[in-house]
């Protein structure tokens, strides 16, 4: 009932201001209109009295005022009853009613509409040419009828072009990328004396910027500007920007300071970015433009100068001023949330992100769209909160215009990609009404691997079929997607594509050698790397490096390294790497002691690629420099803080693995892994069993790696039954498949008094039986294995081990006798042997 009496009073109100009975109802009829900004609740009641009311008789002005509102609010239907009304009472000839009506029908996109009401008006009024091509002019679709109204108005002669003609041409034709048009358009500007107009020339500052002739022609334009205005700063500034010219457009900046023009909202949300995206100098004359907006109200009120200062300094790492200057805005827009979602995703602060997400959905005023999608989305990813995704996706297909945009589509099926969840990303794939190449491309990384490999051929030629021209990030995915399946003439046929398709850049060309490597064709990779010689890079030679390391050829890997006339980090590590894992850890030691002579500072893949060394020569020495080096250099990386674990326990101190287990704040599958092997080694297997349970406790998942360390733990501990009841629930608790190892450790568990039926001529069997028969002290057992091993030829590498004594590693190899020091060994040994036999 209050609803319908607020109604009736707006009612009332609009038609008394509307009607002709007072002087002073056209003025307060206008007055009203712009102040109360109510149109929303006005309009519709104001069409019903056209329609229902004898004493509506509103003024031509107001009728005008009235289109208007249905212009900017692109309410068709108000309009066409407004037309009806106009053409009922003969208003129709009055030309500012007939003008707003035009106006309506452009603004609206009503095109034929539109055309027939043009018809119908005078021609030689340049004003309403201008109305039809500014309507047509605000959607992408009517490109062609603006270029098409614009010609019949220059070329036919019907009417003449104005200042505000050009200015709305020319960003039409930056839009359609048709730079003669525009340059025409330039030429006829120059005929017709409209080069000196400041309107006409910021639109071609902006024309020439947007097509990629900055330097130039905008500049020229630019200096041609006797009185320039602050549209003419930010155009010139905003296009350098846009054409990465960022110093420039800097340099324009510091110029326009000096001068008599006023920086506006504009100028700075132009301006942010720049310095945001310079070195630390300029990130305080972010700080300076902070200030200057402090000291006037206007700026420091404007909410897009706020969500530039936001994303400035969310940009430059300060996420802290960042949250401050959001908290304290009077007033926000869907921009601002944007911003700084944004913002805290961009610097992985993906909880905050997510927090304020939740907070922009309990909102009443607005929603999140498009880019607010696109911004938290990563999020989920990152944090594998594939429930939330769900959610989002959800909330997606509730809301058109957001099902509808593909880079939505796009980022969901990416989400899920990363989530592992393959075959919901599939069906969201299919699901999208339109899709792009990179949607496609999505979609292909996702099948690279190789148990999807018939999928990924599918939908490749499905691809294909569609009409989709494939680029560089298809030739690269197809090119991994080869490499996985060391399908070498695949691999032919996608080089021979990318030849043609003119694709043979950097990236491919190196991406092309690296999959002829891992195929086995050192031939073809070797002639990759020679036709690269003119474009040969840093990349390119460590491709081939990382190509000879990888099949194990490290004395070609040390010749390209040798030949490069400038070498990187990468370079470094990989043949630090290649040393390494080939028995040469001299070499590899000696190179990492070069590398930091040539002023290189070692990177957490460096300390992963000499750490095997460790292990090879038993240096815990080593091993500790290494371990000192990274918390000097500040490496938080917890792949290299488990392998720093791994090779503490594989160099036998397994108490410094233990500590460095503790003092981890972040443990992850990795690190648990890691420390339950290192137990497992050392015949610890209560520990082992221990640090398994913390683990579970704290909810992380075990796979098939951590629990077969679990079970030879178990093994080397003889626990059998805490062994057995692990193995019987692999499968029903934990949800994988036991594993051919695992069936290994349990059989090693049992000790079964028979020998293997199968793989008879494996080695590692016989061994593992005969350790078990001689753990029962089954010493016939023992020796019927030993004869079998003889009479079958089977011999088991001789046994070795080491020990650092002073910096130096002592090798001891079963039946050699050529360690300089023997003498002194055997004796010690001799009398340690007595001493364990003395009764205590």
């Amino acid at each position: 009932m209050l609803r319908n009496c607020n109604d009736s009073n707006i009612f009332l109100k609009c038609t008394r201001a509307a009607c002709g009975h007072t002087s002073r109802s056209s003025q307060k009829f206008k007055r009203s209109y712009r102040i109360d900004n109510r149109h929303n609740e006005v309009l519709p009641l104001l069409i019903r009295g056209t329609q229902s009311s004898g004493q509506f008789n509103p003024h031509y002005q107001e009728l005008a005022a009235l289109l208007k509102s249905c212009a900017a609010l692109l309410a068709i239907n108000s309009g066409k009853a407004l037309h009806g009304y106009v053409v009922k009472h003969g208003d129709l000839s009055c030309l500012s009613v007939s003008k707003a009506l035009l106006n309506v029908y452009a603004k609206c996109g009503a095109s034929d509409d539109c055309k027939t009401l043009f018809g119908q008006m005078c021609y030689q009024d340049p004003v309403i040419w201008n109305i039809v091509l500014s309507g047509f002019s605000a959607s992408r679709k009517y490109n062609g009828e603006v270029m098409k109204v614009f010609h019949e108005m220059r070329v036919v002669g019907k009417a003449k072009p104005t200042s505000v003609t050009i200015a709305i041409v020319l960003p039409v034709c930056a839009r359609i990328g048709d730079l003669d048009m525009g340059k025409s358009v330039h030429a006829y500007v120059m005929k017709s004396g409209l080069e000196t107009d400041l309107l006409v020339g910021n639109a071609l500052i902006s024309m020439y910027a947007k097509s990629g002739l900055v330097s130039y022609d905008a500049y020229n334009v630019f200096e041609n500007i006797a009185d320039k205005d602050a549209i003419s700063w930010n155009a010139i500034i905003a296009g350098c920007s846009e054409n990465r010219l960022i110093k420039k457009a800097y340099e324009l900046f510091r110029w326009m300071l000096k001068g008599p023009v006023d920086l506006n909202y504009v100028t700075i949300a132009t301006i942010l970015p720049i310095c945001a995206s310079l070195d630390n100098s300029v990130y305080w004359s972010g700080r300076e433009i902070h200030c200057y907006v402090l000291r006037r109200s206007e700026l420091a009120a404007d909410v897009s100068v706020c969500n530039a200062l936001v994303s400035f300094y969310l940009l430059v790492g300060q996420i802290e001023k960042a949250e401050s200057l959001f908290q304290r805005m009077k007033s926000r827009d869907l921009v601002s949330w944007n911003a700084i979602i944004a913002g805290y995703a961009s610097n992985g602060e993906w909880l905050k992100a997510l927090d304020l997400f939740h907070k922009l959905l309990s909102l009443q005023t607005m929603g999140p769209d498009s880019v607010t999608i696109l911004s938290i989305l990563p999020s989920c990813a990152h944090l594998k909160l594939l429930h939330v995704g769900r959610n989002i996706h959800g909330y997606v297909l509730r809301h058109p215009m957001l099902y509808e945009s593909t880079a939505v589509g796009n980022a969901i099926v990416s989400l899920y990609v990363k989530c592992d969840k393959i075959e919901d990303a599939l069906e969201t794939f299919l699901m999208m009404s339109r899709r792009d190449l990179i949607s496609w491309n999505t979609m292909l990384v996702a099948f690279s691997g190789i148990c999807y490999s018939t999928k990924f051929l599918n939908l490749l030629n499905e691809l294909l079929r569609e009409g989709m021209i494939p680029d560089h990030i298809t030739i690269l995915t197809i090119i991994q997607f080869c490499s996985g399946v060391c399908r070498v003439e695949k691999v032919k046929e996608t080089h021979s594509y990318a030849i043609k398709a003119g694709f043979l850049l950097d990236d491919i060309g190196n991406a092309i050698l690296d999959a002829y490597a891992k195929c086995g064709n050192m031939d073809y990779a070797f002639k990759i790397f020679q036709s690269l010689s003119q474009k040969k890079n840093l990349a390119t030679s460590n491709s081939m490096i990382s190509a000879y390391v990888n099949c194990g050829s490290h004395d070609d890997a040390q010749m390209i390294l040798n030949s490069m006339s400038e070498t990187d980090l990468i370079s470094w590590n990989l043949m630090v790497q290649a040393y390494a894992e080939n028995g040469c850890p001299a070499e590899a030691i000696n190179l990492f002691n070069e590398l930091q002579a040539q002023g290189m500072k070692p990177d957490a893949m460096t300390i992963m690629s000499l750490l095997p060394v460790s292990a090879q020569i038993s240096s815990v020495h080593l091993l500790r420099q290494c371990h000192g080096y990274v918390v000097r250099a500040f490496l938080p990386d917890v792949y290299l803080t488990g392998a720093l674990l791994d090779m503490y326990a594989k160099c036998g101190a397994i108490l410094y693995a233990y500590k460095l287990f503790q003092s981890s704040l972040h443990k992850d599958l990795v690190m648990f892994t890691a420390m339950i092997g290192g137990f497992a080694m050392h015949g610890m297997g209560e520990e082992a069993l221990r640090i398994f349970s913390h683990m579970l406790e704290l909810g992380i998942k075990p796979d098939n790696v951590i629990i077969t360390a679990v079970l030879s733990a178990c093994s080397h501990a003889g626990l059998v039954n805490e062994g057995l009841k692990i193995f019987h629930t692999i499968e029903e608790v934990y949800g994988v498949k036991p594993t051919m190892e695992q069936y290994a450790c349990v059989v090693d568990l049992l000790g079964r008094g028979h020998l293997f039926d199968i793989e008879a001529d494996n080695i590692g069997n016989y061994v593992v039986m005969s350790n078990l028969y001689a753990s029962e002290a089954r010493w016939d057992g023992v020796m019927e294995v030993r004869q079998l091993m003889r009479i079958r030829d089977l011999k088991k590498p001789a046994g070795c081990s080491w020990i650092e004594v002073e910096r130096r590693t002592n090798r001891f190899i079963a039946g050699d006798l050529s360690h300089p020091q023997r003498s002194i060994i055997y004796s010690t040994l001799s009398i340690l042997d007595q001493q364990t036999k003395e009764p205590v």
